[in-house]
């Protein structure tokens, strides 16, 4: 009668385990291949033509011309154009957003009022484009009805110096609308991540309720808020269709800059310009998107 060794059972009873366990490595990597094919097309495959177009010229030769062309007064005012709209938008979405959450952080998480908040911000947060730009123009354009009511029963005119709505000015409404409920969504967790016990220790250290959020709360919440903020940022920046919509004419940021470059034959006597454009686009919100990665790592660790 022979007896196995212990060292041959155990080989015998690990085999299948590592054959389990490579197979369900194998369908990981298969759930996540839906997902790869979306990111190598809409977000790797355009990164990579507009690098082409903005370093190449169409006979295929190498140039640096194109990306001369952001050294343009006429760009780099559209570009600074985009930056004062998104920060503008960043500054007043993050602080309005950040209050709602404040306001939202004493009640119940499967109450009915917190529910409806979630559910509306999720909605909002998506909720752009032509839909929002043809709902300001139904209300809020020359003819619409808040602006018709105003007129007739108040004697108000609010175009009185100008069509703004369809300027850059007319922008920033239309963008509160998805800047502020991105906010409620992406530092609500944070603000419900606070420990009660922190606010407890304090008073029983003798600090009060000022105390606590001038030297715990806002400390900790500063990389949660900031990480927010710079997502609100490239959000607004990279905007097009709601922008598209209401200032039709003329490009007063980047994305309908891109556009003209596009619909143009020429444009500032440099062929290719829209792929130097999306270039510099591509710059700035990776440089955006970087910093928001490192702070939104940093502020997770106390939130573990």
């Amino acid at each position: 009668m022979t007896v196995a060794s212990p060292a041959r059972v155990g080989s015998e009873r690990t085999a299948p385990a590592r054959r389990g366990s490579s197979r369900s490595g194998i369908g990981a990597w298969l759930g996540l291949a839906p997902f790869a094919v979306y990111v190598l097309l809409f977000l790797a495959l355009p990164t990579v033509l507009a690098l082409l177009n903005g370093l190449f010229t169409r006979d295929g030769s190498f140039t640096w011309s194109n990306l001369a062309a952001l050294g343009d007064p006429v760009v780099l005012t559209t570009f600074g154009n985009s930056a004062w709209l998104s920060l503008a938008t960043s500054v007043v979405g993050a602080l309005v957003g950040a209050a709602v959450c404040y306001a939202l952080l004493g009640l119940r998480p499967d109450g009915g009022v917190r529910t409806v908040v979630d559910a509306v911000a999720g909605v909002l947060a998506q909720f752009g484009g032509v839909m929002l730009a043809f709902a300001f123009i139904a209300t809020m354009g020359l003819q619409g009805v808040i602006t018709l009511f105003l007129k007739d029963a108040f004697g108000i005119e609010i175009f009185a110096g100008g069509p703004w709505i369809y300027e850059l000015p007319g922008l920033f409404l239309p963008y509160m609308y998805f800047q502020i409920p991105l906010m409620v969504i992406t530092f609500m967790p944070a603000l419900s991540a606070l420990r009660p016990q922190w606010a407890e220790a304090n008073l029983t250290l003798g600090g009060t309720r000022g105390s606590f959020w001038l030297r715990i709360g806002i400390p900790v919440l500063a990389p949660s808020f900031l990480a927010s903020f710079l997502l609100l940022f490239a959000n607004a920046f990279s905007s097009y269709a709601t922008a598209a919509a209401l200032a039709s004419q003329g490009s007063q940021i980047v994305p309908l800059q891109i556009r003209t470059a596009l619909t143009s034959e020429t444009v500032l006597g440099r062929e290719n310009l829209a792929g130097a454009l999306a270039f510099g686009m591509i710059v700035v919100v990776g440089a955006v998107m970087w910093l928001y990665s490192l702070i939104q790592r940093r502020a997770a660790r106390w939130q573990s």
